[in-house]
């Protein structure tokens, strides 16, 4: 690893600036000893230094579960992503394209938690631990680099920014065969079963849980989970609609200008 970077601050102007420049620092640097590991390690510092100004933890998210990132990082890799309190938006709430910069919304099934769910966890327990479903879109950042490693990706956070949730139901009985849709303006974008396409999602809600209390932290009380793409668009101006069946039902999100 490149001596002349300091990943971590270069990570930390990116998030706050997305279109600063730093691209070309990541790109001439010598990351090819960074790991999986060590790139959680920097991601949960970049947690730390949005905690110590202020900002709350809201929930994470699990990666690498779906469509054709599905074990891009080695099989049964799964890392984890953090979402802060204030990015956590709904319908109301109008995002501005410009200054997201560059990047994606993904429509994803969301979980509230209701009981802590840390070490040992199993999918039987994860789903005991779910006070309720919710359709939501991630809205996906790109700061990095295209070619940018894995091990960098994690710690960018997976270019997690935030989420838009719509309103929470019970969990439905099954979640194995949910249909999810994605539309704009022009019609349908996306329409895709999760059968073969993702995790199932309590397994992938226990992994996260055993996943985090390795690195000291468990899902809490409160705390909202998403558990991989269904559709996904780039950024462009307009309203975008995900419908998710078994009475999940629909999340709308807004990106202006």
């Amino acid at each position: 690893m490149s001596p002349s970077i300091d990943i971590a601050e270069t990570l930390w102007r990116a998030h706050n600036d997305p279109s600063g420049g730093h691209e070309q620092a990541l790109s001439s640097a010598d990351l090819s000893a960074l790991t999986v590991p060590q790139g959680q390690q920097i991601q949960l510092a970049l947690l730390q230094r949005w905690l110590d100004q202020g900002e709350t933890l809201g929930g994470w998210k699990i990666g690498m579960t779906s469509g054709a990132n599905r074990n891009a990082m080695g099989d049964n890799i799964r890392p984890f992503g953090f979402i802060l309190s204030n990015r956590i938006k709904t319908a109301t709430d109008r995002l501005s394209v410009s200054r997201l910069h560059r990047g994606q919304i993904e429509n994803e099934l969301c979980f509230l938690i209701k009981e802590p769910l840390g070490s040992g966890a199993t999918a039987t327990q994860a789903a005991a631990c779910v006070t309720a479903v919710l359709p939501a879109f991630e809205i996906n950042q790109k700061r990095l680099p295209a070619d940018s490693p894995a091990a960098l990706r994690v710690a960018d956070n997976l270019s997690n920014w935030g989420i838009c949730i719509g309103e929470p139901v019970a969990p439905p009985a099954t979640l194995s065969d949910l249909t999810v849709s994605l539309s704009g303006a022009q019609g349908l974008i996306e329409q895709i079963s999760s059968e073969g396409h993702i995790d199932e999602h309590y397994d992938s809600l226990a992994v996260l849980a055993n996943t985090l209390s390795t690195y000291g932290y468990r899902l809490e009380p409160g705390q909202y989970v998403i558990t991989g793409a269904y559709g996904k668009t780039p950024f462009a101006p307009g309203t975008y609609v995900g419908d998710f069946d078994q009475g999940i039902g629909r999340v709308h999100v807004h990106l202006d200008a």
